[in-house]
């Protein structure tokens, strides 16, 4: 079933809310972690999606960072991030997305990403390459990390200091051993991942709807993604897995082996 033209058809309409209410909302931090902001926009975007979904693929499930899961007993689940870099968007920050991925059991088979600020629109499904604004994209080409810039998003854990001061220590190392570290912590990262301006992005907290879309994406452009450690990311039973954290590391496949030795030591 060819899923790129609704995806596409999708991202154009929420684009436009994006692009209206950016720089004019304010913020909330849901729960008691403040890496989670929560914005009208997100509410309104996320409810738009899901409204296409139901009236175009009525029986499949929905994931939604913002609503939750609609279990509908189908093979086939819509994973919806209506806006990825909320805190960004929230303060005037471009650098931030709408993802829309597609799982068939535990398989990406279809995604896109929108970033409205830059009017691009990112499109993959499985087999078919992965395209910008209509125009096919392919992950980076260079084969030494040390030329290539790097992204990675991290999130300070209070709750644990140990863990952030751990991971700080580690992405110390792979600073060392590439270019320079860029980082708005949102998709904006992966979507350069996918049209070849980054070599690399690494995240270590991050969600189900962080994953799906970017993943297909990577993956028919010519990358690899994995979870942080090399390993395959496990997708099985999504709805049961809207609260566990994900992690990953997406680049090109030389950059990927490379990162993967450093992560390792």
């Amino acid at each position: 079933m060819n899923y790129s033209s609704f995806i596409k058809s999708v991202l154009k309409d929420v684009t436009k809310i994006a692009n209206e209410k950016f720089g004019k909302v304010s913020s909330i931090v849901k729960g008691n972690d403040n890496n989670q902001v929560l914005t009208e926009a997100d509410l309104a975007i996320g409810k738009l999606i899901v409204e296409h979904i139901q009236k175009e693929y009525p029986d499949y499930n929905i994931i939604d960072e913002e609503a939750g899961v609609i279990d509908n007993g189908s093979p086939f689940t819509w994973v919806v991030d209506p806006v990825d870099g909320t805190s960004n968007f929230a303060n005037g920050v471009p650098m931030y997305g709408i993802m829309l991925g597609l799982l068939e059991d535990a398989t990406p088979i279809a995604g896109g990403i929108a970033l409205p600020y830059f009017k691009e629109i990112y499109i993959a499904e499985k087999g078919q390459g992965a395209y910008c604004n209509d125009n096919k994209i392919t992950v980076a080409s260079e084969t030494k990390l040390l030329n290539a810039l790097v992204s990675y998003g991290i999130d300070g854990h209070q709750e644990n200091p140990a863990i952030t001061e751990e991971e700080v220590k580690l992405l110390g190392k792979i600073i060392l051993a590439i270019r320079n570290l860029r980082s708005s912590n949102s998709v904006f990262d992966i979507a350069l991942v996918i049209k070849g301006n980054y070599g690399a992005m690494l995240n270590r907290t991050s969600k189900i709807w962080d994953n799906v879309a970017p993943h297909i994406l990577v993956e028919e452009a010519g990358g690899i993604y994995t979870d942080f450690f090399g390993n395959s990311i496990d997708y099985s039973n999504p709805l049961t897995k809207v609260k566990e954290n994900f992690t990953l590391c997406a680049a090109s496949p030389i950059l990927h082996k490379e990162l993967q030795t450093i992560i390792s030591q």
